[in-house]
C-alpha cells in the first residue's frame, strides 16, 4: 500500500536513450519524484547506470502492452519517446501501444517526444514519415483526450558527430551540406531536454494541453560553420545542396532528409519563440559554441577519421 511520504511515479520510455536518460537524470535531480525507467534489458550497463543514479528498473518492451501496463502500475506520470529509426513504419503501432497503455493506466500526465507534421506543413507535397508519425500519434493522443504535453526537440547538435560530419576536400576545408538554404535551423543538445521536460512535469497546471519546442541555437548553416571553424582551428564551411540532388544520392533515408530540409527551409523561417522560451526555462541551456568546446577532441578526432570528400 502506498505510504503519504512516497514521491510519485514517473515512468520514463526510453531511458537508456539520449532523450530518456536526460529526462531520467534530470528528474532524479529535482528529488520530486520516483523514478521508474523502462529497459528491454535491466542488466545493460546503461540501465545499470541508472539504478546506481536511484531510478527503478522494469522491464518491457513497446511492442507488448501488458508489459507497459504493468510498467505505469501505480504512475502519475509518464515520458513517451518512439524511434522512428530503429523501427520505422512500426513506430506508429508502438506509439499506439504506448498511448493506450497511459489511457488505461488512468496517467495523470503525459509527456510525449514527437514532431510537427512535415506532410501537413508542405501542403502534402512532401512527405518526411519520421515526423509525420509522431505528429499522427500526437492527433491520436489528443483524440483519446488525454492530458498530456508534447515536446519537439530540434536537430541534434551531436548529429555532426554521426550522420552529417564535415569531410575534408580537396583544398583541406571540411564541408557539409543538406536542403537548409540560408533558413536557420533550430539545433540543441538532447542533454538540455531533461531539464525542461522534468520543469513540464513539476507545473502541469502550466503545460498541460501545451506543445513546447526544445531548442538551444536558431542560426543559418553558415553561422555554424564559423562557429566550428573558430572553436576547432580548421576551416569549415556549408553547400547548400538541392533537394532532388541530396534525394538522389541513395543512401538510406536520403529521400526523407530531403524532404525534411526542404520542408524547413520553405515553412519553418525560425524557432526565435521556441529558443527564447527554453533559456527562460533552463538557463543552462548549452549554446552550438559551449557544447562544441566541450567535445572538441571528439569532433576533431571524427574530423580526421573521414576520407576527402
Amino acid at each position: 500500500m502506498k505510504q503519504m511520504n512516497e514521491r510519485p511515479v514517473i515512468l520514463v520510455t526510453g531511458a537508456t536513450g539520449a532523450q530518456g536518460s536526460s529526462v531520467a537524470g534530470a528528474l532524479l535531480q529535482t528529488g520530486n519524484w520516483t523514478v521508474r525507467c523502462l529497459t528491454r534489458n535491466a542488466g545493460s550497463e546503461k540501465a545499470k547506470a541508472l539504478q546506481q543514479a536511484g531510478a527503478v528498473l522494469v522491464e518491457g518492451d513497446l511492442d507488448d502492452k501488458e508489459s507497459l501496463l504493468r510498467a505505469m502500475e501505480g504512475a502519475h506520470g509518464v515520458f513517451g519517446l518512439t524511434n522512428f529509426w530503429e523501427h520505422y513504419e512500426k513506430e506508429y503501432q508502438q506509439g499506439k501501444n504506448l498511448i493506450d497503455a497511459v489511457h488505461a493506466s488512468g496517467v495523470a500526465h503525459f509527456v510525449y517526444s514527437g514532431l510537427p507534421g512535415y506532410q501537413v506543413l508542405s501542403g502534402g507535397k512532401l512527405s518526411v514519415p519520421h515526423c509525420d508519425i509522431k505528429a499522427a500519434l500526437e492527433a491520436y493522443s489528443s483524440s483519446l483526450g488525454l492530458p498530456a504535453t508534447f515536446v519537439h526537440i530540434a536537430f541534434y547538435y551531436e548529429n555532426f558527430l554521426s550522420f552529417f560530419p564535415p569531410r575534408r576536400g580537396e583544398d583541406g576545408a571540411f564541408y557539409f551540406g543538406f536542403p537548409q538554404g540560408d533558413t536557420p535551423l533550430a539545433m540543441v543538445t538532447p542533454e538540455d531536454m531533461g531539464a525542461i521536460v522534468a520543469l513540464i512535469f513539476d507545473h502541469p497546471d502550466i503545460y498541460t494541453g501545451k506543445t513546447m519546442g526544445v531548442v538551444g541555437e536558431d542560426r543559418t548553416c553558415k553561422e555554424y560553420a564559423a562557429i566550428m571553424s573558430r572553436v576547432l582551428g580548421v576551416t569549415v564551411r556549408y553547400r547548400h545542396i538541392d533537394r532532388d540532388v541530396y534525394a538522389g544520392l541513395g543512401f538510406p533515408g536520403a529521400e526523407e532528409l530531403a524532404n525534411m530540409f526542404e520542408v524547413q527551409r520553405l515553412h519553418i523561417p525560425h524557432r526565435r519563440g521556441d529558443l527564447m522560451n527554453c533559456w527562460y526555462m533552463n538557463p543552462r541551456m548549452q549554446s552550438f559554441e559551449s557544447w562544441l568546446g566541450k567535445n572538441k577532441s571528439i569532433f576533431l578526432q571524427v574530423l580526421n577519421e573521414k576520407e576527402y570528400a
